[in-house]
C-alpha cells in the first residue's frame, strides 16, 4: 500500500513537472516572438488600456488665448481667478463667478452699479480673498503670493501678453488672456474672448446662448432702424463720456456703439481715424447737433463748465429746446455689454419714438439684466445715478 502512495504521488511530481515544463516552453516560445518581432521592426499586440494611465494623459490640454498664446492647463478646470479689465464681468455672464477663489480690491472694497456684475455678485465675492488691484490698464497689477497660497488652476486675465508672460514667471500657474476691446457695438473681439474663457471653464453652451442673445438684440435694433434714410434722421452728439477717466462735455466718441446699433447720425463720426477723444467745444457750435446725449454720472464736471460758460452751451439748439438726455455710461473697467445694449435702445426711443413706442427701458433694461447677469438690477441702476431721462444743464 505504501508502495502504491509512493507510486501515486510520484506520478503526480512528474505529472505536475510535465505540465510545468509545457508552461516554461510556450512562454520561452513567446518571448522568442516578441524578440524577433521587434528585430524585424515589428511589434507585438498592444497591451489592455489602463484608465488610470489614460486619465493621467488626459490632465492636461492646451488652449489659445486672444493674443494667440498657447497655454497649456488642466484638463479639469475648478478654480480661477479672473483679473483686469473684463475678466470678473465674463465670468459672470457665463455663470461661474462660484469657481473664483479670489477677487480684485475694486470689487471687493465696495459697492458699484458701474460695473454691470457688480450688485449682483457683491455679497458672493466680497469676502473672497484680494489677488490683484484690478483696473483696465492691462499691466500685471496681480498679488503673486496671494495667487501662489490660493493655487487656482487658472489664472484668466485682462492683460497685455507682455503682462500675462510675467505674471506666469511670478506664479507657475497658468494664464490665459481674455482681453476684449471697448469699441465699435459689442466689438468682435468680446465674443472671441468669451470663447476662450468658456472653453476654459467647459461653459461653452452659456456662452454661446449670450452670444445668440446679443446678437438677437443687435438685429432687431436694426431692423428697426435700417430703412430710415439719413434725410429723416436727426444729429446726435454723446459728451461727458468715461474713458480713461472721466470727461467733461467735449469727451465724445466717433463710431459710438449705441449710434452704430441704431443706424444715428454721430456728428463726431466726422473724425473718422478717432475712437474716444476730446473735441474742440467750438466744433460743437459748428455741428450744432438736434439731440444731445450725456453721462449722467459726469454731470457735476459739465454743470462746473456751464457755471464758467454758460453761453457755449446756450448757444445749442438742444439745449435750449430740451433736447438733452442722458446716456449712461457702460464703460467701466471694460464694457458692460448689458448696459450698452439698454443704451442703444434708448437712443433709439429718443431718436426714432414711432419705431420705439412699445420700448419702456425699466422692462427692457429687466429683460437684458435678467438674462445676462441672472438678476434684474434695473432699479439698483437707476439709484445709483444710471438712468434714463432727460438732463437740464446747469442744474
Amino acid at each position: 500500500m505504501l508502495r502504491a502512495i509512493c507510486y501515486t504521488h510520484s506520478h503526480h511530481i512528474q505529472e505536475r513537472y510535465g505540465k510545468m515544463k509545457k508552461k516554461i516552453t510556450a512562454l520561452m516560445l513567446a518571448l522568442a516572438m516578441i524578440f524577433a518581432l521587434a528585430a524585424c521592426g515589428g511589434s507585438a499586440a498592444p497591451a489592455q488600456e489602463n484608465p488610470a494611465q489614460e486619465n493621467a494623459a488626459q490632465e492636461m490640454r492646451t488652449v489659445t488665448d486672444t493674443w494667440g498664446r498657447e497655454v497649456e492647463i488642466p484638463y479639469g478646470v475648478e478654480r480661477i481667478v479672473c483679473l483686469g479689465s473684463g475678466a470678473p464681468r465674463m465670468a459672470a455672464y457665463l455663470d461661474v463667478v462660484g469657481m473664483m477663489v479670489g477677487v480684485e480690491d475694486h470689487d471687493k472694497d465696495s459697492y458699484t452699479v458701474l460695473r454691470d456684475y457688480n450688485p449682483v455678485y457683491r455679497d458672493e465675492i466680497k469676502d473672497l480673498p484680494a489677488v490683484g488691484a484690478g483696473g483696465g490698464s492691462g499691466a500685471n497689477n496681480a498679488y503673486a503670493e496671494e495667487l501662489i497660497t490660493l493655487a487656482p488652476d487658472v489664472i484668466l486675465a485682462s492683460f497685455s501678453a507682455e503682462a500675462a508672460d510675467e505674471l506666469y514667471g511670478q506664479t507657475g500657474i497658468p494664464v490665459v488672456c481674455v482681453r476684449y476691446l471697448s469699441r465699435g457695438f459689442v466689438d468682435e473681439s468680446f465674443y472671441g474672448a468669451m470663447r476662450v474663457f468658456a472653453e476654459v471653464v467647459g461653459a461653452q453652451e452659456r456662452c454661446e446662448a449670450v452670444l445668440t442673445f446679443i446678437d438677437e438684440c443687435k438685429q432687431e435694433l436694426k431692423s428697426r432702424t435700417a430703412d430710415i434714410p439719413d434725410s429723416g434722421k436727426q444729429t446726435v452728439y454723446t459728451g461727458a463720456v468715461t474713458f480713461s477717466g472721466r470727461h467733461g462735455f467735449g469727451g465724445t466718441y466717433a463710431h459710438f456703439g449705441p449710434f452704430i446699433g441704431v443706424n444715428a447720425l454721430n456728428v463726431a463720426d466726422e473724425a473718422e481715424d478717432q475712437n474716444y477723444y476730446e473735441v474742440d467745444l467750438e466744433k460743437v457750435i459748428e455741428w450744432d447737433p438736434d439731440v444731445i446725449f450725456l453721462d449722467p454720472g459726469n454731470m457735476d464736471l459739465v454743470n462746473d463748465e456751464y457755471n464758467t460758460n454758460p453761453g457755449f452751451f446756450d448757444s445749442l439748439r438742444a439745449v435750449r429746446e430740451g433736447r438733452v438726455y442722458t446716456m449712461p455710461s457702460f464703460n467701466n473697467c471694460g464694457t458692460n455689454i448689458s448696459y450698452a445694449l439698454m443704451d442703444a435702445y434708448y437712443a433709439g426711443v429718443v431718436l426714432y419714438p414711432e419705431r420705439f413706442a412699445d420700448v419702456t427701458m425699466p422692462e427692457l433694461g429687466g429683460r437684458i439684466l435678467a438674462f445676462m447677469l441672472g438678476k434684474d438690477t434695473f432699479a439698483e441702476m437707476e439709484e445709483g445715478g444710471l438712468y434714463y431721462g432727460t438732463l437740464t444743464i446747469g442744474e
